[in-house]
Parts: C-alpha cells; sequence; structure tokens
C-alpha cells in the first residue's frame, strides 16, 4: 500500500471497528456462521469501508493470515505432535496421578498454575500452553472436574509471565523504549506477577468453572485408553520431555537478554547458532524428534504405529490453526486501515498522568487492533519523550512499563488471534470464551496497572 495515507479521523475508524466487531459477534453467536468464513468475510467488509485501496484489499488480507498461520501452525502442530506422544504413552497420565498424590486434589489448580507460572518464565504464551495441555487435560480427565478449574489458572500464569516478565519480548521492548533498568524490571515483574496471577488465574478459574462447568469429552489429542497402556513411562521421564523444550527455549531468550544488556555479540556464530537451537519452533521440533525415541520406539512402537499416532495429531488442530489465521488476518487489516496512528495522534495529549496515559492508550490500542504487542510498542513509542522529559526515578519507569504492558493485555476478544486460539484449544465456542477467557484477560490487565501504580505512588 505504498502511496496510500488514511483520511479518515481516529472517530470514524473506531466506529468502523466497533461495528465490524458487533457483526462478527452477531454472526457466529446468534446465525451460528463458521468463524473461520465469518472471519474472512468480515474482514474483507472492513477493508473496503475504511478505504484500503482495492487492489491492496486481498494482499494485505492474505499477508496477515500467513504472518499469523506461519507463527501458529508450527508451534500448534509440533505441541499437537509433542502432546499426542506424552498423552497415547501414558505420560501424561502418569505426571496427573503424581501431581494429584503430592498437592491432593483440592490443589490441583493451584499445582498446575504454579508449574505453568515456572514453565512461563522463559517460553512464550502459545508455545507454553501447548506444551501444558496434555498435563492439563490428563488432571481434568483423572479429576472429572470442569475443565476451566485446571486449564484458567495453566493459561493465566502462562499469560502473566509473557506479559510482564523478561526476558519475553514484549516487556524488554517497552525497557527499551521507556530507558527502563531491565534488572529492576525483571524482579519488580517477578514480585507482581503472583498476585497478578492470584486474582486473574486461580481465584476467577475457581469463579468460571462454577459459571461453565463443562468436563472433559475428547481433548485436543483424541480418546485415550489409560487402561490398555501397560509400560508407561516414569514421572522423571515425563518431567524432562517437557523440560526439553523448555530448556532450548531458555537458552535463546537467555541469549536474548544478555544481547539487551550488552553482554554478548548477536554477530557470534556460536550466539547465532545457539539462538536458533532455541527458536520456539525449532525447540518444539527438536524436543518431538526426541518424544519419538523416548516415548516412542524405546517402548516398542513401530514406525507404522508411531506415524499413524502423530497423523492423527494434526486433524484435530486443523480447524484451531485456520481459525487463529484468520483472527490475525482481521487484526491484520484493522492495523492497515491505519486505525493505530489515528488512534496515537488524537492520544498524544491526554492531560493525564503519564502512568494513566500510557496504560490507556495501550487498552485504546489493545481493543482496537487486537495485538497485544502493537499495543505495547505503539504505546510505549508514543509515551517515551513524556517518560525522557520528566524527572522520574528507575523504580517510576519501571512502574510506567508495567502499566503500558497491563493496558496491552486488556480483554482480548474477536480480533486477537490469541482468543481464537484458547477458545479453541479448551473446545469453548465464542460467547463462552468471551466470558471467561476476555474477562480474565480484562481482570490481569486491571490488577497489573493497579499494582504498577501502588509500586509508583509508594516508592
Amino acid at each position: 500500500m505504498d502511496g496510500w495515507t488514511q483520511t479518515m479521523s481516529a472517530g470514524p475508524l473506531l466506529g468502523i471497528a466497533a461495528g465490524a466487531v458487533a457483526l462478527l459477534l452477531v454472526m457466529v453467536i446468534k446465525f451460528r456462521v463458521h468463524a473461520f468464513l465469518t472471519l474472512i468475510l468480515v474482514s474483507l467488509l472492513t477493508a473496503f469501508v475504511t478505504g484500503i485501496p482495492a487492489e491492496a484489499i486481498v494482499p494485505t488480507m492474505v499477508g496477515s493470515f500467513g504472518k499469523t498461520l506461519g507463527a501458529v501452525a508450527l508451534l500448534v502442530g509440533l505441541g499437537a505432535m509433542l502432546g499426542k506422544l506424552v498423552e497415547n504413552s501414558g505420560g501424561a497420565r502418569v505426571l496427573a496421578d503424581k501431581m494429584i498424590e503430592l498437592f491432593g486434589e483440592k490443589r490441583a489448580p493451584l499445582a498446575l498454575g504454579v508449574a505453568s507460572l515456572l514453565m512461563g518464565f522463559p517460553i512464550f504464551f502459545d508455545a507454553g500452553l501447548i506444551v501444558m495441555l496434555p498435563v492439563i487435560f490428563a488432571v481434568a480427565r483423572r479429576l472429572g472436574g470442569p475443565v476451566l478449574l485446571y486449564a484458567i489458572p495453566a493459561a493465566a500464569a502462562f499469560s502473566v509471565m509473557h506479559v510482564f516478565v523478561p526476558p519475553h519480548p514484549g516487556p524488554v521492548t517497552a525497557s527499551e523504549l521507556y530507558n527502563a533498568n531491565l534488572g529492576l524490571l525483571l524482579l519488580v515483574g517477578l514480585i507482581l506477577a503472583i498476585p497478578m496471577w492470584w486474582v486473574s488465574g486461580y481465584m476467577w478459574g475457581k469463579v468460571t468453572a462454577k459459571q461453565h462447568p463443562f468436563t472433559m469429552t475428547d481433548s485436543l489429542f483424541g480418546k485415550v485408553d489409560d487402561d490398555s497402556i501397560s509400560n508407561p513411562p516414569s514421572v522423571g521421564t515425563v518431567i524432562g520431555m517437557l523440560l526439553l523444550p523448555l530448556v532450548l527455549i531458555f537458552m535463546n531468550t537467555g541469549l536474548d537478554f544478555m544481547r539487551s544488556l550488552g553482554m554478548v555479540d548477536s554477530d557470534q556464530g556460536w550466539y547465532q547458532l545457539l539462538s536458533a537451537l532455541g527458536s520456539t519452533p525449532i525447540a518444539l521440533l527438536i524436543s518431538t524428534l526426541v518424544a519419538m525415541l523416548v516415548l516412542g520406539r524405546s517402548r516398542g512402537m513401530d514406525g507404522n504405529a508411531l506415524e499413524k499416532t502423530l497423523d492423527s495429531s494434526l486433524g484435530p488442530i486443523c480447524s484451531v490453526v485456520l481459525i487463529t489465521g484468520a483472527g490475525g488476518m482481521f487484526g491484520g487489516v484493522l492495523r492497515a486501515s491505519g486505525i493505530g496512528d489515528a488512534l496515537s495522534n488524537s492520544l498524544s495529549d491526554l492531560g493525564l498522568p503519564v502512568i494513566v496515559a500510557a496504560y490507556l492508550v495501550a487498552v485504546i490500542m489493545r481493543l482496537a487492533q487486537g495485538s497485544a504487542t502493537v499495543a505495547l510498542v505503539t504505546a510505549a513509542g508514543l509515551m517515551a519523550p513524556a517518560v525522557a522529559a520528566g524527572d522520574y526515578s528507575s523504580i517510576d519507569v519501571v512502574a510506567i512499563t508495567i502499566a503500558t504492558a497491563a493496558g496491552s493485555v486488556f480483554a482480548g476478544h474477536v480480533n486477537d488471534s490469541g482468543f481464537w486460539l484458547v477458545g479453541r484449544l479448551f473446545g469453548m465456542d465464542v460467547k463462552t470464551t468471551l466470558k471467561t477467557w476476555t474477562v480474565q484477560q480484562a481482570l490481569e490487565s486491571v490488577v497489573g496497572f493497579l499494582l504498577a501504580y501502588a509500586v509508583y505512588a509508594v516508592f
């Protein structure tokens, strides 16, 4: 779209975005049109109404779809294969039984949440959730309780760590824009992550489980007859398999963290090699190949059976991948329409305290176009001059960074690809996902901002 400039102001653009979201919800919830078709149609209509040049509409839609699909398809596909091997070998059941034995049935949601917090330190939200899914499903099936009682605490834990805690890219990027002390941000982020998760994950999980008490039917990995498994792997083997991608990804994020501190040179060959091995898709590929040996062939599974097992893991995730990609398409069209730039220009002078303004800008950007990363980077870029011009201490700048991150996660809905990913993975329709996950994201955002503001006001 070289040479094209959006001439609409923020008001009409925001109205179009709101109308597009409303149309999408009506079509999916009331008229039961398939979400994949609805997202494509609404993306097309939005592109026309916002004035995107006709010759650029299809490339914009396809480009946004492909960009989202490229990331999601690899993660979900490889994660599903790894999860299928863990599930099919009986490993998920073995680990679930051990967790229940150690923590008790009543503390199972707490145990899953704490484990996810630890895993979420180096691993991205979507990848961590995929790796943890077989254990979540095994615990839910073993105890027979509402799926959301176990799923929401785990998913919220990955979200909190991904949004607020370095070395994840969002907070690291914001810290660079704000010139925040990265070590101090890491310390404060870790401390605040616990109460954020407790309220928006653990406590909200209990509420949603009562409101939506549906139980496990078929998980993403299909039906598994645990009684037919005669030689399940040991607990240590299963934990090792789950830790392998964690260690590889931690190597990547750790190196990137050291690069941001100026401790290592990213041009070195060894740095580039280790970073590649620790990138999420490669880490999951390596883990899946190791699982084929450890959980497959070493247990007596021949090549044909192993191939069929892996192939059977891909069918159930096709809908997840395509709908998530279409959600990314919708968000991409909204971004291409110029709504982000228009909002940024209109919100440049809010007359509010910087920490409040940063939060509100990130919230509006998140609601308007869906991407938390875009919301965070845009808000931080917009507010960075005001932060630089102010006489703020190191802890104040850290608090402003956390407040901006909190705004970027607010109430993820239908223009966010993550909304569709979570809803489909946990077997929820759009209405239920709005009532559960969207509210969880709003809670996480509000609690995060209140904690950040408390740090800002007290220190």
